[in-house]
């Protein structure tokens, strides 16, 4: 693991048990802000970047262990257990977190991802028709982006188009491409670490054996989108088995971004199992 490295997060309320988000593939912290800022009366929402994403350090590798590590020891900076939230690679990220410090947490939520390896190429049905992960695709657009004749967002949103056809996800990627300065000193720059994700894409699909006989006791919700192949019904046997006390919910009208094209859904679901949690102590 890369050593001395710590993770940029910002904290939403001010006051209540401990919320932590691990965003997805792409993301950054302030991705959750809406649902943070709903969460806030009541509770210290914190989101993190993970490496290689929003404001946090890049790294040498991409590893869900050692990403599991550096939110680790974020977590037990707290000083007390947390609630941990985590879609598509932060879900693996938080998963592995669980069953190897499972006393840093009070409870979990997994949002569409399953503990199991992905396919390289190609969806998880049988459906001829289904895409093949297009993530891939998107960094290849995002790294041919010519960021220094660059001259607005609006016109880094086109260039994406052929891509990335998908508006909301398009506005998701762009959030990660940050103008520093202002006029001839100013200058665009991705925040993600295009190279190292393009390099290591195939480790990201991967979930590493969890210690023998380890698992996570604590409460569990597992929400996925109704319309996601990322949450199949053969992957419930393997969650129930390091993870006995989960609740499965899926929402209607959503894909794999749930919590953004399902907002207050989402946020009922998660404010209904974090009041249970919370009054179980």
């Amino acid at each position: 693991m890369d050593e001395d490295v710590a993770l940029h997060g910002r904290t939403v309320g001010e006051a209540g048990p401990r919320v932590v988000f691990l965003h997805g593939l792409f993301g950054q912290g302030k991705n959750w802000t809406t649902v943070a800022k709903g969460l806030a009366d009541g509770h210290r929402v914190t989101l993190l970047d993970l490496p290689n994403h929003g404001l946090s350090p890049w790294t040498q590798r991409v590893d869900y262990l050692d990403m599991a590590d550096m939110v680790a020891d974020q977590l037990a900076s707290f000083g007390e257990p947390v609630s941990l939230i985590g879609h598509s690679m932060g879900g693996k990220v938080a998963m592995q977190l669980a069953l190897r410090r499972p006393e840093l947490l009070r409870a979990l939520v997994v949002v569409d991802i399953a503990p199991v390896e992905y396919p390289l190429q190609g969806g998880r049905t049988d459906d001829p028709d289904e895409e093949a992960s297009p993530f891939a695709a998107f960094i290849d657009a995002m790294r041919a982006l010519d960021l220094e004749s660059l001259d607005s967002r609006a016109e880094a949103d086109a260039a994406l188009r052929a891509a990335v056809p998908s508006r909301m996800v398009r506005s998701f990627l762009l959030q990660s491409l940050s103008r520093e300065g202002s006029g001839a000193d100013g200058g665009w720059r991705w925040l993600l670490n295009l190279d190292l994700l393009a390099r290591d894409l195939g480790e990201l699909r991967r979930f590493p054996d969890p210690p023998p006989g380890a698992t996570f006791d604590g409460p569990v919700l597992w929400v996925a989108g109704a319309n996601s192949h990322y949450v199949l019904p053969e992957d419930r046997a393997r969650m129930d088995e390091l993870f006995p006390a989960t609740r499965l919910v899926r929402i209607k009208n959503a894909g794999h971004w749930v919590h953004s094209e399902q907002a207050e859904v989402f946020l009922e679901t998660l404010s209904y199992f974090l009041s249970q949690v919370e009054a179980e102590g």
